[in-house]
């Protein structure tokens, strides 16, 4: 098996609605994007499927080096040695073909590293940043391979970023609490008065609705300022960002019509509406 279809696979298996805006790009772009998709979820499965925390932070470690050394056969010196995953040698074109900064992958790195183990975020800037490093840096990877890129564009896809974790964090309170994670900030649960036991044990309330709407207006703020962003000259390259945009804000937004029942729930769009949003956004017609 090639190291393209390698990744091919592990982009088909996962099923996300990330792969369904991969259809709007040429071969050549739509193989790195599964490149790169295979690469974080690799990642992120670190945080997600090795219980021990020590164990987890030795393979961290190991993807650090690879890819340093990765970086070194295109040209950005950081180790004699040669790359060896599958992963890294599907990246390797994409890397020098649409110039993918180190900094954005290390960045990636840091914000799994940042769940092992995972503690509570004290204040929104934590969160943040935790949000730039998981999302905002990936966001930044894929509008440089999806095409034309300004630093505006730079700017919408961190923001972009931002606004899909926070998308991410509301659908997921339940099933983060079954892990006993929870990544709403705990300033915003104090100010509420929403307790950290009580969702850890799966229990809602008034309190956990507030926080979750207070989130949910955060998101929709984040979408706004990324469309505010894109230069309207970028709009047709970075047409895959945009249908993921409607995809997750029609999320969002389906999340906020349950009046925030996520605890014992995880949210989904069917197939045929992902289908519908996607279409509509892929012909300009974006949800405000």
């Amino acid at each position: 098996m090639t190291p393209e279809a390698f990744c091919r696979q592990i982009t088909a298996k996962a099923g996300s609605s990330f792969t369904l805006s991969f259809r709007l790009l040429p071969p050549a772009r739509r193989q790195a994007m599964e490149a790169l998709y295979a690469f974080c979820r690799e990642v992120d499965d670190i945080a997600d499927d090795i219980a021990d925390p020590a164990l987890a932070r030795v393979k961290l470690a190991w993807w650090r080096e690879e890819i340093h050394r990765l970086f070194a056969e295109v040209g950005t010196p950081k180790d004699p040695s040669t790359a060896q995953h599958p992963i890294s040698l599907a990246l390797k074109g994409p890397i020098k073909t649409y110039a993918l900064p180190l900094v954005d992958f290390e960045a990636v790195l840091d914000g799994v590293g940042m769940d092992l183990p995972h503690t509570a975020f004290q204040s929104l800037d934590e969160l943040n940043l935790y949000c730039d490093r998981v999302a905002g840096a990936v966001g930044r990877l894929s509008v440089r391979i999806f095409g034309v890129c300004s630093e505006q564009t730079l700017v919408y896809a961190s923001e972009l970023g931002l606004a899909f974790q926070y998308t991410n964090i509301l659908r997921d309170v339940g099933e983060d609490a079954r892990r006993a994670r929870i990544y709403l900030p705990t300033s915003m649960l104090e100010a509420q008065g929403a307790k950290t036991g009580s969702i850890l044990n799966l229990e809602d309330s008034p309190e956990l609705r507030r926080v979750l709407g207070e989130l949910h207006q955060l998101a929709e703020q984040a979408y706004d300022r990324a469309l505010a962003s894109l230069p309207t000259q970028e709009r047709r390259a970075q047409r895959p960002g945009l249908v993921m945009t409607a995809i997750y804000r029609d999320l969002l937004r389906s999340i906020a019509s349950l009046d925030y029942d996520v605890l014992n729930q995880r949210v989904r769009l069917g197939p045929l509406r992902k289908l519908w949003v996607a279409l509509l956004a892929a012909l300009g017609r974006m949800p405000r």
